[in-house]
């Protein structure tokens, strides 16, 4: 039962400390969803070709990866000034704002 006791105040502080984490945490991600929402950046489904055509061409293609398995398509990444695009074969699956969260920040490094 002592146990117990010590254990409680402990676990309430711990949870105490980690809410004000968890709201800023929150903060970021709906400041970069509105980002995202406001900055034109290719769709889901669009084509190599129509980004290249309605974007420019990107400052670097990055390597490919994947394509090691069926199950494993190759995935394309794009690099644009703002964002990264993802390509699964040749449409895009996904348009990401660069931040310095998270490693999409040096697309190059991530292995």
């Amino acid at each position: 039962m002592s146990k117990f006791v010590l254990a409680l105040p402990l676990a309430i502080m711990a949870a105490l400390i980690a809410l004000p984490a968890t709201a800023h945490a929150d903060d970021l991600l709906m400041r970069r969803v509105q980002q995202e929402s406001h900055m034109p950046m290719p769709t889901r489904g669009m084509s190599m070709a129509q980004v290249e055509k309605h974007f420019g061409h990107p400052l670097r293609k990055l390597s490919p990866r994947g394509g090691d398995a069926r199950l494993h398509p190759v995935i394309h990444r794009w690099e644009y000034k703002h964002y990264i695009v993802y390509f699964e074969r040749n449409h895009v699956i996904h348009s990401v704002l660069n931040t310095p969260a998270g490693n999409n920040r040096h697309p190059q490094s991530a292995r």
